[in-house]
C-alpha cells in the first residue's frame, strides 16, 4: 500500500486531511511547520490518535511519518 493509500484511508474513516492532522498536531504542541518538537515521543502521539479518532498503529504511525517530514501527499 502507498504512502498517499495510507492517507486516504485515513481521511475516508476521519473526515480529516493531512492539514487537518498537521493544525491537530501543532494544537497539542507535538509539532510545528519544520517537524516534531524535540522530545515528542511517537507512542504519544500514536496513543493520542488512536484514542481520539480510532486508528490502528499503521495509520497512526502514517500520521507520524507525516508530522516528522519523512513522507509526504503523494509518496508512494
Amino acid at each position: 500500500m502507498s504512502f498517499q493509500a495510507y492517507l486516504d484511508n485515513i481521511q475516508a474513516k476521519t473526515g480529516r486531511s493531512p492539514d487537518d492532522f498537521r493544525d491537530y498536531a501543532a494544537e497539542k504542541g507535538w509539532a510545528d511547520a519544520a517537524g516534531l518538537r524535540a522530545g515528542v515521543k511517537a507512542g504519544t502521539i500514536v496513543a493520542d490518535l488512536k484514542a481520539q479518532f480510532g486508528l490502528g498503529h499503521g495509520h497512526a504511525m502514517a500520521i507520524v511519518a507525516l508530522l516528522k517530514g519523512a513522507k509526504r501527499e503523494g509518496d508512494a
